[in-house]
């Protein structure tokens, strides 16, 4: 028996890519995958699936662990003390959901990512781009057009103008650690000044944040609806569009001819028309989401019609984040779950950069969602509670005992 070693045993495996499922059991060594199939073999712990799927552990390239309201003024007031608390929940919750990696983008820092790296929370592997990059009066500026506020904080947006201000900027969030750039490219629906599809930032501002990321070998992701704005980002250099609700097939084809991925985020829109108004959400970003939210099932569509490829995010805000996995069922409803599956494991890794993570093969890294059924016979499994599933955290196995607490 191996110390730090684990095997599962009467699984199925996904491997991230295959149509079909292949026969487990999965051995695990030091964290990382290192034979899979063959005859069971001792280990420090045997986990039985009992009949179920082993998948990638999934990734969700679109997360807010910041995003503690829905109120954007609201956030950016509170305290950072309390905002850095609230999310160890939400991204321990996250993890319990069967989420192993996420991509931050609006927010984080080093200090948060510090604690995730000590141990001293529980949490999925974490990517951040620090406080994203929003023009005056541009998505991410939180600040209502009848009062005059200061918006000094910046927990999950920065109000920056200016070719040398983004270039500064930009530079300090990789000295800061950060993963990637985040900028604001169109008005958002949670904003309350900006229209939704007008683009925003100037060509010259964009450039200059894609080239100072493109020097530091990483990217930009840019928040987007509209197709004239989805083009003014991908044509000055941004590698990633989220949201893209908007999206037509003239700009689905330019996205494909750049290389630049979709990150779908359906999951925030359903939920924000379901449960918005009881939480408080502003009219006018009622009627600004009511106006992307059928859209974004079309989006999809288009973009696989062009060759785009497409990840998975949910773009959760304060107490809508419960509905995570709610994103998977929906991008099931339009695409399948191959399609879906593929987008929160191995599409996903390879928009962050990581080819040992959203795979289950030898050599990767052991980070694996146990699901206790067939996702391509019932596809339900995969929005299953985290009663009905296993959280297997580099080559770990994670026991969520409720309320975002772990062992």
């Amino acid at each position: 028996m191996t110390a730090g070693s684990l095997t599962i045993v009467n699984a199925a495996v996904f491997d991230g890519v295959s149509a079909e499922l292949t026969e487990g059991p999965i051995h695990v060594s030091g964290g990382t995958i290192v034979e899979i199939g063959g005859a069971p073999r001792a280990a420090g712990e045997v986990i039985d699936a009992r009949g179920g799927t082993v998948v990638p552990g999934l990734i969700d390239a679109h997360f807010h662990a910041y995003g503690t309201e829905l109120d954007l003024l609201t956030l950016e007031s509170s305290p950072l003390s309390y905002v850095a608390l609230a999310a160890a929940g939400r991204l321990a919750a996250a993890l319990g959901r069967g989420f192993t990696t996420v991509r931050d983008v609006a927010g984080g820092d080093p200090g948060l990512a510090k604690a995730i790296t000590r141990g001293l929370i529980a949490a999925p592997r974490y990517l951040y781009t620090g406080p994203a990059l929003s023009q005056t009066g541009g998505h991410g500026d939180p600040r209502p057009g009848d009062q005059d506020l200061c918006s000094c904080s910046s927990h999950m947006a920065e109000i920056v103008d200016g070719v040398d201000a983004l270039r500064r900027a930009v530079r300090d969030r990789f000295r800061r650690g950060a993963h990637a750039i985040k900028i604001m490219a169109s008005g958002g629906v949670v904003s309350l000044t900006d229209p939704i599809r007008v683009p925003q930032y100037s060509p010259e501002e964009i450039r200059a944040v894609t080239d100072e990321a493109a020097r530091r070998g990483s990217y930009v992701a840019a928040h987007a609806y509209s197709p004239e704005a989805i083009a003014h980002a991908v044509e000055n250099g941004v590698r990633t569009i989220e949201h893209g609700n908007l999206l037509d097939a003239p700009a689905a084809r330019l996205m494909a001819g750049h290389d630049a991925f979709l990150v779908p985020t359906l999951a925030a829109y359903d939920a924000m028309d379901r449960r918005g108004a009881e939480l408080g959400l502003a009219p006018v970003s009622q009627a600004k989401n009511r106006e992307v939210l059928d859209a974004g099932r079309r989006a999809i569509e288009l973009a696989r019609a062009a060759g785009v490829r497409i990840g998975f995010g949910s773009d959760l805000m304060g107490e809508l984040e419960d509905e995570q996995l709610t994103g998977l069922r929906l991008q099931v409803e339009v695409e399948g779950p191959l399609a879906a599956l593929r987008s929160a494991t191995s599409v996903n890794a390879e928009i962050i950069g990581r080819p040992d993570l959203g795979r289950v093969e030898v050599g990767a890294t052991a980070d694996l969602l146990i699901l206790d059924g067939d996702p391509f016979e019932d596809p339900s499994v995969l929005w299953a509670g985290p009663e009905r599933r296993t959280v297997v955290q580099n080559g770990t196995a994670r026991r969520f005992t409720g309320s975002a607490h772990w062992r």
